[in-house]
Formats: structure tokens, sequence, C-alpha cells
């Protein structure tokens, strides 16, 4: 035979060498999860993460940091007394977000600081956006009254230090809208990393216990995309693109492959994909029960994630990856 190619696979020098995909702690963005607590708390929902205390929230960024990791995304966990209705305390100058933001920054300036931009952590009905009841007694998100608190919240955000707002909230017209509001305060260089196509998804249900940020009544399916539909993508990443995205972003990424290819071939942006909560879950039990080699999946699901197009990759296993790169050196 004159066609072998497993000459091409024969040992680990050849197929580092012809290797077509390389995942490093570079391309990682890892998310962290900060409450007003003192202490830092275990999460139950998922295991081997933690709700940090700010100075926790330093200290873990830091390590994570020093690793190769350059950057981290933060969420926070709000008490009950601080939500209302219209999510005030998202855009409160001393809240809990900007005052995580500056002691960040302050410990560790060349990290790079990403921030959610939603209402979900800060609203008493557990939605990305401000509720109303219509007379049918149906649940409405309101999409404009939401991106005008969206807009103060990226501000605030801007003022404490974030180098990137990241919109999760999925309102029709907000990245527009956010990009007009940080260039009127002067933060031109602030990006925007869009959550282009945010899916309802049941791959959050960790996440939204790591928050207690689940929705009170209803469901969040009129502003997060049909999990069914690919051309919806397409058309919300032309959207976002043309209003001033910096980069977009696919969540889930493991079941969305197919998505962040079809998004690769339509946007010149850079692509964020989100390895979600669930998907996090689902490997960490395997792992932890014995079935699965945690090292071999979490490196070969980020590496097909990254295969398809991602060329950043937000996931709970960003600081495991970077430490077992440094072991492997």
């Amino acid at each position: 035979m004159l066609q072998r190619p497993r000459r091409n696979r024969k040992s680990p020098a050849i197929r580092n060498l012809v290797r077509e995909v390389s995942l490093s702690a570079k391309d990682l963005i890892y998310p962290l999860f900060v409450h007003e607590g003192a202490k830092n708390v275990a999460i139950a929902s998922m295991p081997s993460c933690t709700r940090w205390s700010i100075e926790g929230l330093v200290k873990e960024a830091g390590e994570a940091h020093a690793l190769g990791v350059p950057a981290v995304v933060i969420f926070p966990a709000v008490p009950e007394e601080k939500k209302n209705s219209t999510g005030d305390e998202s855009y409160n100058p001393d809240g809990l977000i900007p005052r995580a933001l500056k002691a960040l920054k302050a410990a560790h300036p060349t990290l790079c600081l990403i921030t959610d931009v939603a209402l979900d952590p800060y609203n008493s009905d557990g939605h990305d956006g401000i509720v109303q009841v219509r007379p049918d007694g149906e649940l409405e998100i309101l999409n404009d009254e939401t991106v005008e608190v969206l807009c103060k919240q990226a501000v605030s955000h801007a003022v404490a230090g974030a180098d990137i707002i990241s919109p999760s909230d999925m309102m029709d017209g907000r990245v527009g809208a956010l990009r007009a509001a940080l260039d009127t305060a002067g933060f031109t260089d602030v990006s925007i990393l869009s959550y282009t196509a945010k899916y309802a998804s049941a791959y959050y249900g960790p996440f939204r216990g790591a928050l207690d940020s689940s929705p009170k009544a209803g469901d969040k399916k009129t502003y997060q995309m049909d999990y069914a539909n690919v051309r919806e993508a397409i058309r919300e990443v032309i959207l976002d693109e043309d209003e001033g995205a910096d980069m977009v972003m696919v969540k889930p990424a493991g079941a969305y492959l197919d998505i962040i290819v079809k998004l690769r071939e339509n946007t010149t942006l850079p692509i964020a994909a989100y390895q979600v909560s669930g998907e996090y879950l689902m490997i960490k039990s395997a792992a932890d029960a014995g079935w699965l080699d945690e090292k071999a999946v979490v490196l070969e699901s980020l590496t097909a994630i990254k295969r398809a197009g991602a060329d950043l990759i937000l996931s709970y296993f960003a600081k495991q990856v970077a430490q077992w790169e440094r072991d492997d050196c």
C-alpha cells in the first residue's frame, strides 16, 4: 500500500507534529463565583467549585493566572434582601461585583477581568430581565426596559475595572445599546463578549443552584434560543457583529458543536464557547465514580470544542487544565 495513514500516528512525537488542533491554558476563561460572606462555601450542585469570598476570589484567580490562565469571568451570589423586581443592585457602584473587580485589578493587574451582564442574580423574579404579568396571567420579560438597566450595570463594571463585559441576557438590541453606553461614558476600550447563541438548555441546572438564581415562575424560553434552531444563531451573530460586539459566544458548548461551526463560517469575530455547569457535573460525577478518566475526558471534550471553531473556552476545569499542562512540561 502506498497510503498508510498510520505512519502519521506511530509515535507521540509524530502525532504531536501533525496534530491539527492544540489546546492550552491560554485558550481558557475560568468562571468563578463570589458572594458577600467572609468564608468560602462549597457548592453542593457543582463538586470542587466554590462560592468565594472576595479575599478567596482574589487568591483563587491569582493561582489560576500564575498557572497561565489569562482571564476569569465573575458571577455574583446576591443575598435575597438585595434583590428586587428591577434588579437595581446590579448597578450599585459599591456592590459585590465592583468591589470584587477593584480587589482583583489591584492584586492581579495583568489578569483579564470579564463580568456577566444580566439581571437574574439581582432580580427577585429570577429572570434575566424585568418581569411584567400580562392581563392573561402570563409573564412577559420587558426587553427595552431591561436593556436600560443593563447599560447602567455595564458602565458600573467598567468604572470598577472590567476589561470585558459579557451580556448573557439575550435581550434584543442590547449589544448596540451597551456599546453606546460604554462609549458615552468614556469606556471605548472595554470590550463586549456577547452571549450570541445562548440556548434555553437543561444543562444550566447546577449553575442556578450555585447562585440561587432559578426563575420563581415561568421559564426563559421567550428570550433564550430554541435548541432545535441553527439559522437563528446565524441571524443573531450577524446582528451582534453589526451592533458592535467584539467577540461572540455559543452556550452550551459540548452539545452545540454544530452551532460553533456555523458561527465560525459566518463571522470573523473571535468565538467563545461555554462548557456549562451540566457538562462539568456529568464529567465530574462520572470521574468521581471511577467510570471515566477525568483528565482524558476533560482534555478530549475541550479539544473538541476548539476543533469545532472556538477560539476561547469558558470552563470550570480551566485551572485544572493549566495545572496538568504545567505538570506535563
